[in-house]
């Protein structure tokens, strides 16, 4: 059932089973998970239709630097998808080194491994619409020409896929589903305000929860589900301090700490010898055309052996604001960079404001390239703009095999980068937050250290050339600062209260009842996107309460004084 927030009798106390907080993609998959178990769910989603002003003002607050970070209310949005609603669909799962303790990554390892996490990321593929479950070329293509012709390597691996989405929007995709189930019901316009715990604080006593127009009422539930992404999750946690002064789950000052994004930016110039055919940069089609691409990463006993952090490299075009690539497609990209979406434009504005020089040499890009334009425009029409599943970024044919490299990396987890409640409230009087996102020297270190070893096996192979520009490397990443919407490790698992939040189970350490899904429930990074594992280990989640409220007899709900 489908309801509304606002419909909600003032005063009222409402009950399930369980109370999931968020209704994007990690709390859409903990309610599936729960469906057909007979548990009742409650799924509040704060949104309550596409670009809700009054919902996504909420979510505005501080920043550190702005050159670092973007301000909060970007790359995020409510309603019933969350921010499924603008990803790009990328999926890929994290490797099973990133679940190690790494002695050169301080703060490293899981409570869980790869091989615990594999059933759920296979069921993840599915429900996110990516196809196969095959994250190698070699199984998923067997007859795959090589993406280099004539490159091999035991130290750079050109075999792993990153396979996309349609990109599918959760709550577009499961609303049936979700409206359908008997036992689920979703409230739109319901916005957490509060988590009130137990008197002794061991246990969630109930949520206090508004409409956005102002109505109140209240939630009890015999388990709770934070879902709401990896800056709102501390936000609250960090805001509920009547009976916990830090903060629910903070007694050791974690919460909202070693906050992640990742490290990623186009950098150095990759040279291939012989013809355009010799490379194949570009996306192929799996049997159910599911788009996949493949991409350079480190082998996983070369990163142990030289104390690398993981990171992957895409094949990619020059930097689109220099017009000397003379090309009519990335100058046309340029030119109308005021009508693409912030997520994805903001790349474009690169470097000092344009001037008339500048705009007058992409116009000719544009006016010197029209085959090339034209086609891609097609293209992009018929297999972008009103294809079911979309062709999933730019790909252009590269006459010269002259590209730079997509790079994208983890990073250390820093206990001085984090979340913390800054100034002032907003609409519904919570406190908003504020955002000091921070890397480390080793973070770049460790990418330059990787892209030696690309250039030394490119060079070893005979293939071609790489270069890049070491002193200028940090610059280059931190152009646009912190990639993306990843927002990463602020509620981290852990087996040491001291230095984590949540148990292996993603319960808070210190709140028998209180789990939180999603990416702010991950120790590392990783070189992945995030959404595939988040959705994995929301399914994980989703299995785990359903045994345990099952076998378990409900403890009594106290009553409110």
């Amino acid at each position: 059932m489908i309801g509304d927030a606002n419909a909600v009798a003032p005063g009222s106390v409402l009950e399930a089973d369980v109370c999931i907080v968020g209704g994007g993609p990690a709390g859409i998959s903990v309610a599936l998970s729960l469906a057909d178990t007979g548990l009742s769910v409650l799924l509040l989603e704060a949104g309550r239709k596409p670009q809700d002003r009054a919902a996504q003002a909420l979510y505005e607050g501080e920043v550190g630097d702005e050159a670092l970070h973007s301000p909060p209310h970007r790359y995020r949005q409510r309603g019933l998808g969350g921010s499924s609603a603008i990803w790009g669909g990328r999926c890929m799962p994290y490797d099973p080194i990133d679940f190690e303790r790494r002695p050169w990554v301080p703060e490293s390892g899981w409570p869980l491994s790869y091989e615990e996490l594999l059933p759920h990321y296979v069921a993840a593929n599915a429900l996110a619409e990516a196809g196969r479950y095959a994250y190698d070329a070699r199984e998923a293509f067997p007859d795959l020409p090589p993406m280099i012709a004539g490159f091999s390597s035991e130290v750079v691996r050109t075999t792993g896929l990153e396979r996309f989405s349609c990109p599918t929007h959760f709550g577009r995709r499961y609303l049936r589903r979700l409206e359908l189930a008997p036992r689920v019901r979703v409230l739109q316009g319901a916005v957490c305000t509060a988590l009130r715990l137990a008197p002794e604080g061991g246990s969630v006593r109930h949520l206090d929860v508004s409409s956005l127009e102002g109505r109140r009422f209240q939630v009890k539930a015999r388990a709770t589900v934070l879902a709401m992404g990896g800056l709102e999750t501390p936000r609250l946690l960090l805001a509920s301090n009547d009976v916990a002064p830090q903060g629910v789950g903070n007694e050791h000052d974690v919460v909202g700490r070693y906050y992640m994004c990742h490290i990623a930016g186009n950098v150095g110039t990759l040279t291939v010898q012989g013809p355009p055919s010799d490379v194949r940069h570009g996306y192929e089609v799996a049997p159910d055309g599911v788009y996949c691409r493949r991409r350079l990463t480190i082998a996983a006993s070369r990163q142990k052996r030289d104390g690398l952090l993981n990171a992957v490299a895409r094949l990619h075009f020059p930097r689109i604001t220099d017009p000397t690539h003379r090309n009519g497609v990335l100058s046309g990209l340029f030119l109308a960079r005021h009508f693409i979406s912030y997520e994805y434009g903001k790349r474009l504005h690169d470097g000092p404001a344009p001037t008339a020089g500048l705009y007058a040499r992409h116009l000719l890009n544009v006016a010197t390239d029209p085959l090339d334009t034209a086609a891609f425009l097609g293209h992009w029409l018929r297999h972008r703009t009103l294809a079911q599943r979309k062709f999933p970024s730019v790909i252009l044919r590269n006459r010269i095999n002259r590209f730079s490299l997509e790079l994208q990396g983890e990073q250390v987890p820093l206990a001085h980068s984090r979340v913390t409640l800054g100034q002032g409230v907003d609409a519904l009087g919570m406190p908003r937050i504020r955002v000091d996102w921070r890397y480390c020297a080793q973070d770049i270190d460790s990418l330059a250290r990787t892209l030696e070893l690309v250039a030394a096996e490119v060079a070893r192979s005979g293939v071609g050339r790489f270069s890049f520009q070491r002193d200028t490397l940090e610059r280059d990443l931190l152009r646009y600062g912190a990639y993306g919407g990843h927002h990463i490790g602020t509620t981290r698992m852990g087996s040491d209260p001291r230095t984590s939040v949540l148990d292996r189970d993603c319960k808070v350490h210190s709140v028998d009842n209180l789990y939180v899904a999603g990416s702010a429930a991950f120790p590392t990074s990783s070189q992945a996107n995030p959404t595939l594992t988040l959705i994995a280990l929301s399914l994980r989640l989703g299995a785990h309460l359903g045994q345990r409220l099952q076998t378990r007899s409900a403890p009594p709900l106290e009553i409110a004084a």
